[in-house]
């Protein structure tokens, strides 16, 4: 009697529950109608005043009446927002590079980096605008400022962040540095760039906004925190939080397309997207 070697296939594996993608976006969208419903019938049954907080209807009804006011100041925030998102991902990963190629340029310069991260924005946004004469590239540099060290961080780790194993594999093989940067080092810090992206995106988006406060209070005309202002001065709150509403909006859709700009590069080979 002969005996098959042929090993038989793994098992596919059961997909949790919570994996399925009409809970995954589901439950959260089913969450957030809860919520805004019974923020609208508090609203309604305690007449609550729509100077001190507007229900969501009160709010969508703002956002379309005023649609082209706040969509223009949207396009002006999203202009600043994606100019620093862009500075800083070119910027933090050069200067990862930088700092991984010898231990005392990275511990002679990452602690500036790290003054630059816990250094409040706020502080120094308006002597930034004082000097640089150009509001939108003022307001650019503040929100790089904050966009830029999870770019940095999170790179310098990922290639640090190297399977010894495979690290004397290639120097067994006589790998140049260059081989072993761009075939092994590479490859194992995407995943924690791809995680830098997601934070530094948002951050991008909360230094523009924080820009934009101090630049309004100079009394230049921008986006969508000039609004804010004019808003609570003209007690206009609805529009207020249509304005807050499509911030909301806009760091939800950055997060989601880092998400899914992460699963498009990773989800083919590593496993911290595979199984998602």
């Amino acid at each position: 009697m002969s005996v098959s070697t042929h090993a038989l296939p793994a098992p596919a594996e059961p997909v949790r529950f919570g994996d399925q993608p009409i809970v995954r976006f589901g439950a959260p969208a089913a969450l957030g109608a809860v919520l805004l419903l019974a923020w609208q019938l508090v609203c309604t049954v305690f007449e609550v005043p729509e100077f001190l907080v507007p229900s969501p209807l009160a709010i969508a009804q703002t956002l379309v009446a005023d649609w082209s006011l706040l969509s223009n100041a949207l396009l002006t925030t999203l202009k600043v927002t994606f100019l620093a998102f862009a500075l800083a991902v070119v910027i933090g990963v050069a200067a990862a590079f930088v700092f991984v190629q010898s231990r005392v340029i990275e511990v002679s310069l990452f602690p500036y980096a790290i003054i630059l991260q816990v250094t409040p924005i706020v502080a120094i946004a308006p002597l930034i605008i004082i000097w640089v004469k150009h509001p939108t590239f003022a307001m650019t540099i503040c929100a790089t400022i904050v966009a830029l060290f999870p770019i940095i961080s999170n790179t310098i780790l990922g290639l640090r962040s190297v399977n010894p194993g495979l690290a004397n594999l290639f120097k067994l093989n006589r790998a140049t540095r260059w081989q072993t940067l761009a075939r092994l080092r590479v490859p194992s810090a995407l995943p924690y760039f791809f995680g830098g992206l997601r934070i530094s995106s948002g951050l991008a988006l909360i230094g523009a906004v924080v820009a934009e406060f101090v630049a309004g209070t100079g009394g230049t005309a921008s986006g969508l925190a000039y609004q804010i202002l004019q808003a609570g001065f003209q007690l206009n709150i609805p529009r207020l939080f249509a304005a807050l509403a499509l911030i909301t909006g806009t760091g939800i859709v950055l997060f989601m397309a880092m998400a899914w700009l992460s699963k498009l590069a990773l989800g083919g080979w590593h496993e911290s997207e595979m199984g998602h």
